[in-house]
């Protein structure tokens, strides 16, 4: 493979950019906190991110997540008695009573239903224990080592804990879901459980009622805990998620920070789709070479007038015909700074029998 570096001044890539002067992040109430760009997952802000942490209900971003990825949101769920009289939030479950999965994940991320959490874990994983299980391997498939989840609601346990950083990460992996992001944007959802049910969910978080841009995503509080809070939006085609734990100050704090990244970045474009932007030798085909482009553009966050990027084209030196249009060549990696990003897929742009 041939490893060629190209350095990019993002000035000319943004299009000489306006340096913004003495913009510091601004003081928060967290003990723990970051903001990531959902495109690239590059981390604009953090603080205390790795350290140990419990997070209350934000845990129900993975309970959604499984069961939205679980298929078929609108078959019907039957309630077990093990939903029945949690501890907490509620959405008022009753024993035998017949609900769609679809309500039950509204009941879960809107009003931050334990029993909601519960039912959805015994649907998804036949018990609870299963569930958690499921939990916590999803978690290391996103790469979020440091969390160990105990139940699907949030509920304090000792070992039930993560940290700010994996918050983002599985916030992040729900956030490509389109199912996810619809639900944890809306404000309300209405159930149809039947005359004398509580059938109105108004969404707790405040995120998508205040903020511009706000398009979700959980909230969360036990003593243990604390306050915690995964906030996401977009504005100007960028994407964050910030998490605040132990944020007495939650809402102030998450709408600081993304406030300063909005302030203080924009998005550059590293690369753009389905342009020809390197080539691979091709040896026995009817050309001697193919072109190699990408499916989609390449966008990180830069700060503005100060930073620069670089891309390396990760290629073989040659390959043998043939080659079909769409097959992958190789990948395209982005660094800032000297420090890795994340890579793309480079595609052939061509066939050569």
């Amino acid at each position: 493979m041939r490893r060629i570096f190209l350095l990019l001044f993002l000035f000319a890539l943004a299009g000489f950019l306006t340096p913004v002067y003495g913009s510091e992040p601004p003081s928060v109430s967290a003990q723990h906190a970051i903001v990531i760009d959902v495109n690239s997952g590059m981390v604009l802000y953090e603080k205390n991110a790795e350290e140990k942490a419990y997070p209350a209900s934000i845990t129900k971003i993975m309970t959604a997540l499984l069961a939205i990825e679980s298929g078929n949101l609108d078959r019907k769920v039957k309630v077990t008695q093990s939903a029945i009289g949690v501890e907490g939030s509620s959405i008022y479950l009753e024993s035998g009573e017949v609900l769609s999965l679809r309500d039950l994940v509204y009941g879960l991320m809107l009003r931050s239903g334990n029993d909601a959490a519960v039912a959805t874990a015994a649907e998804i994983g036949g018990t609870t224990e299963n569930f958690v299980k499921m939990m916590n391997q999803r978690a290391r498939e996103i790469g979020a080592k440091n969390t160990n989840f105990k139940n699907p609601s949030g509920l304090h346990h000792k070992d039930h804990y993560t940290t700010a950083k994996d918050m983002a990460l599985i916030s992040r992996e729900a956030m490509k879901n389109e199912e996810f992001k619809t639900i944890v944007k809306a404000k309300s959802w209405v159930t149809d459980r039947g005359i004398g049910k509580f059938n109105n969910f108004y969404n707790k978080n405040k995120v998508v009622y205040q903020y511009d841009g706000g398009t979700g995503i959980k909230i969360g509080y036990t003593k243990a805990a604390g306050r915690t809070l995964v906030a996401s939006s977009e504005r100007n085609g960028m994407e964050l998620i910030c998490v605040v734990m132990n944020a007495p100050d939650w809402f102030d704090d998450a709408y600081k920070l993304m406030d300063y990244v909005y302030d203080n970045y924009e998005l550059a474009t590293v690369a753009t789709a389905e342009r020809q932007i390197n080539s691979v030798r091709i040896l026995g085909g009817d050309k001697g070479f193919s072109y190699v482009g990408l499916k989609k553009d390449v966008l990180i966050p830069v700060k503005k007038g100060k930073c620069n990027a670089s891309i390396l084209y990760d290629l073989p030196s040659s390959t043998k015909a043939s080659v079909s249009r769409w097959q992958k060549a190789g990948k395209l990696e982005v660094f800032t700074d000297h420090t890795y990003l994340f890579s793309q897929p480079l595609y052939y742009l061509e066939d050569i029998e």
